[in-house]
């Protein structure tokens, strides 16, 4: 559409997303807070905001705002980046985003296998316990293909897509 411009938002549409997005991120396991800087950052042209300009879109205080971003930074959802000439720092969203972050939970995947197989030999395969923890461990092992061939095919999609 022709009035699809950064200028022709209605900043309130934005708003709303915002919001709403945040609050299904919420409901599926995120903290409220870093949902919202989150989907701020989503919904942002650039991919990037500085901490005052979170703290202004989200009506939130610097600490909210810093709490936010760390806990994202650890889970990969978000990375931190020098304003060339400042020391102020730019929080970016990639638009690859939610490839990296299920990348980057492969080996979250791959440890929890290894644990997993020292509790079956702790345990003992043919004990109750040891058989439920052969069949978690077997789930993670399928898991673990299945997003490798995912994210496969992902990539052949997203090059059809947007080249």
């Amino acid at each position: 559409m022709a009035d699809e411009t950064p200028e022709n938002r209605d900043p309130e549409a934005v708003s709303k997303f915002v919001e709403g997005f945040a609050a299904q991120l919420a409901e599926a396991g995120l903290p409220r807070m870093p949902a919202r800087v989150f989907a701020a950052l989503l919904a942002s042209d650039s991919g990037t905001l500085t901490s005052a300009e979170l703290g202004e879109r989200l009506r939130i205080s610097p600490a909210a705002v810093s709490g936010a971003v760390r806990y994202l930074a650890q889970v990969h959802m978000v990375s931190r980046e020098r304003e060339p000439g400042s020391r102020r720092e730019r929080y970016r969203v990639r638009a690859d985003q939610w490839y990296e972050a299920l990348t980057s939970r492969e080996a979250v995947i791959k440890r929890w296998e290894h644990a997993l197989r020292e509790g079956v030999d702790s345990l003992g395969a043919t004990t109750p316990a040891g058989r439920r923890l052969a069949e978690t461990l077997a789930f993670f092992e399928f898991i673990d293909g299945e997003i490798a061939a995912m994210m496969d095919r992902w990539r052949a999609h997203r090059e059809r897509l947007f080249g």
